[in-house]
């Protein structure tokens, strides 16, 4: 990454900490000393944090044997943590599949491959939201307007999904031979990279065709791993609310997470820019005392987003840096590599 991105980085999370100290302070001050979270709720977060790892690493796991691909445990939660470190710190989370790539390569897996248990994983992710949006849908059925905000919000993801499979979909049926077009040109494919890609591409095609063999052992595990690895992000703020107000409606806690924290994923800034600050706050201001919200608010997003950005710099943080400063075809030739 250059300068300038180290900078914006810098800069958005200066944002997001800015705001949570604000909201810090002003809960703090009306109401006096923080509550304190007593030791056995971090420990449960903590063992919450290690499940949900495990789960979301055994989701790709399970994909890729699904599909005939060798790809060890270890290497798999290797991969979910680096991307999850590069998700952080770019704009988007746009660099989040660039490192999940090359951790992949690093594996030994070959570009084809890679797309496609990346695709698998994130059709799986796709399925085991839509269970889980259902089936709070029934548990939670009297919660009225945030019910309907959660299955937008997850349909919207649910688009964007759709649009990238059909975008693969199309790239792998219509530019597998011929020059580079315009928009591969404007992103800096040259005519050597864009037979690379195109090698790609008649790979993806031919793999695809895997799909319809996939093994139904392996999927349902991976979806059933998925669906575990939701649960358990869906409630550490439900532990580290009812620890210190143990009243506290467990609906709007697990709904508003589900909002929040996959609402937050369209935000343009590296590390949300304080728009998940102040999400949590205008959401949970009628629901939460100032002094519960402040100390909520930083142990969720703790439990939630730095303590996986840690984890994923020390998992993959050379390989993450890597993949951002080079180039798609530069992945591509090291996906290829043997």
């Amino acid at each position: 990454m250059s300068r300038r991105r180290w900078l914006i980085v810098v800069l958005s999370f200066a944002v997001a900490l800015g705001i949570s100290g604000y909201i810090v302070w002003k809960g703090w001050s009306e109401q006096g000393a923080p509550p304190l979270i007593p030791w056995w709720a971090h420990g449960f977060a903590l063992v919450v944090v290690g499940v949900e790892i495990l789960a979301r690493g055994l989701k790709l796991h399970w994909s890729a044997a699904a599909i005939g691909v060798r790809l060890k445990l270890g290497a798999a939660v290797r991969v979910i943590l680096g991307g999850d470190f590069a998700a952080a710190i770019t704009p988007g989370r746009s660099g989040a599949e660039p490192a999940r790539f090359l951790v992949l390569a690093e594996a030994g897996l070959p570009a084809a491959s890679i797309i496609l248990v990346l695709f698998v994983e994130l059709f799986l992710e796709l399925v085991s939201l839509v269970i889980i949006v259902a089936a709070m849908a029934l548990i939670f059925r009297g919660s009225g307007g945030v019910i309907g905000l959660m299955v937008g919000v997850i349909g919207a993801w649910t688009v964007l999904v759709g649009a990238a499979a059909v975008i693969g979909w199309y790239l792998s049926h219509r530019n597998t031979h011929g020059k580079p077009p315009e928009w591969a040109k404007r992103l800096g494919f040259n005519a050597g990279a864009w037979r690379r890609v195109q090698h790609a591409l008649r790979a993806l095609r031919a793999s695809l065709g895997s799909l319809r063999t996939a093994r139904m052992g392996p999927l349902v595990a991976a979806t059933l791993a998925s669906s575990v690895h939701v649960a358990a992000r869906l409630s550490v703020l439900v532990v580290i609310v009812r620890a210190i107000a143990p009243e506290t409606a467990v609906a709007p806690l697990v709904l508003w997470s589900l909002v929040i924290m996959y609402g937050s994923s369209i935000a343009p800034a590296p590390g949300g820019g304080g728009a998940v600050e102040f999400s949590f706050k205008l959401a949970f201001a009628s629901l939460l005392a100032a002094d519960i919200l402040a100390g909520s608010l930083i142990w969720w997003r703790f439990y939630t987003f730095y303590l996986y950005m840690i984890f994923g710099a020390l998992a993959a943080g050379s390989t993450v840096l890597r993949a951002l400063r080079e180039r798609p075809e530069e992945l591509l030739e090291e996906a290829r590599a043997p």
